[in-house]
């Protein structure tokens, strides 16, 4: 008699190894133990004459489970996403965002394992206890899995071995301002002391690369002008941090990484860099892929991040950077607030908070830009599941796979839906999706092999 598992699904077409084909996944204490082929054949999504993937195909049955799952005709089972960039800001700032709001967006749009960045909660994510006070707040609310990174601050430098001992998976660095007082910036020589000092643990800097002596000579006064808000933080600030970056990672040695590269003017830099040998790699985020400055209408402040949305050549130089690995992953960046404060100064870019809440749309937005420029489902998975799995290390997490982590979705790729950020899971109702009309539904997530609800 066949080995029984807890969980059997069955899918038509699947993303195994990269490749979509039919295929069961047997589960047994949360891991995948089978990957067996079905039979049939078709086209990947988004290939097919509708998109819908092709001729009709049959899934064999050979798996015994105490519970089976069989996919309807127009879904695809995938690895659950990874975001390795989402505030969740909880505790100290939980009327932004916090576990349980977090968790339960997450999932809504795909996402099986998240990282929760070490700001904006309060107290910050620098020390032990932080952390420690991090972990008890998430535990009893979360629905999907979180790990955390540490942040690297002037203060902290010389005791983040033991941050990294307790179970950060790296660490985050501002080069300008934070925009919160509890985080503060690193200058050069701190930028370098956290470099040398990670390096002798092998562990990773994360850092948002903007340099602060450029911001500060474009700086402008307050106005609901998009343009004036995105000459105030121009390329030449990421330019100018990205090449500090890179001059300390060869002194040093240091794996590092680039948070949400927003300026294609900084990828000659990068590929330089990488040809080098350098250990660096870089990441962007939905909003730069989908959204352009071209569409920022006057006072648009939910549009507001930083760095900024810059122009659809841009746009299009990022996803070229994509398509030839010169950017290795897509994460969101989720940095939610209250309306208030994303609508400070009735429009006004200076005072308004910059951050984009992303959990629950990302994949459903890069996925419909991406399939618009003809880019297959399986890339989208590589950079928003695959990829930032190995960047953080989680190697149970991002694939179809024996041994791996049974963090699964079912996904209509083609599939619409209408975002209206009043029916949005994460805390406060603003988005810069709202009444996008996006490809692509999440209808069943499985964390280690349970439904999530």
């Amino acid at each position: 008699m066949p080995e029984q598992h807890d969980l059997v699904i069955r899918a038509a077409r699947a993303l195994v190894d990269g490749r979509w084909g039919p295929a069961e996944v047997g589960v047994r204490d949360g891991r995948i133990v089978t990957v067996a082929s079905g039979t049939g054949t078709g086209t990947a999504p988004g290939r097919g004459p509708t998109g819908a993937g092709g001729a009709e195909r049959e899934v064999g049955t050979a798996l015994v489970g105490a519970r089976t799952v069989t996919l309807a005709d127009d879904e695809v089972l995938v690895p659950g996403l990874v975001d390795t960039h989402v505030h969740v800001n909880e505790p100290g700032r939980t009327h932004w965002e916090g576990f349980a709001s977090a968790t339960r967006a997450a999932a809504a749009g795909g996402v099986t394992t998240l990282v929760d960045m070490p700001l904006n909660s309060i107290p910050p994510t620098t020390d032990v206890a932080a952390l420690a006070t991090k972990r008890a707040c998430a535990t009893p609310q979360v629905r999907v899995d979180v790990a955390f990174w540490g942040g690297a601050v002037p203060g902290n430098l010389g005791s983040l071995r033991a941050l990294h001992d307790a179970g950060v998976l790296g660490f985050k660095a501002f080069l300008a301002p934070s925009g919160v007082d509890e985080f503060a910036h690193l200058g050069h020589a701190d930028l370098d002391r956290a470099l040398a000092e990670v390096a002798a643990f092998d562990g990773l800097l994360l850092v948002h690369a903007e340099d602060p002596a450029v911001l500060d000579a474009h700086a402008t006064p307050g106005r609901q002008d998009y343009a004036r808000f995105v000459g105030s933080r121009p390329d030449a600030a990421e330019v100018a941090a990205i090449e500090r970056l890179v001059d300390g990672v060869r002194r040093t040695g240091a794996r590092a990484h680039v948070l949400h590269l927003s300026s294609a003017a900084a990828l000659p830099v990068l590929r330089a860099a990488r040809a080098e040998g350098l250990p660096i790699t870089v990441e962007t985020c939905p909003h730069y892929l989908t959204i352009s400055a071209e569409q920022v209408p006057e006072g648009g402040t939910q549009f507001k991040c930083c760095p900024p949305i810059r122009d659809a050549a841009n746009q299009d130089a990022l996803w070229r950077a994509l398509l030839d690995g010169d950017v290795d992953v897509v994460v969101t960046d989720h940095s939610p607030s209250t309306p208030d404060l994303k609508a400070a100064g009735g429009g006004d870019f200076a005072q308004a908070w910059g951050g984009i809440a992303g959990l629950q749309t990302g994949l459903a937005a890069v996925w419909t830009e991406a399939a618009r420029r003809g880019i297959g489902l399986e890339r989208v998975l590589g950079w928003m599941s695959g990829g930032p799995a190995r960047l953080a290390g989680l190697g149970a997490k991002g694939r179809i796979a024996v041994g791996a982590d049974a963090d699964l979705v079912a996904f209509a790729p083609d599939a619409e839906r209408t975002v209206h950020a009043a029916e949005l899971l994460h805390r406060n109702p603003v988005s810069a999706f709202d009444g996008r009309r996006l490809r692509g539904v999440v209808r069943g997530v499985w964390l280690r092999g349970e439904p999530v609800g």
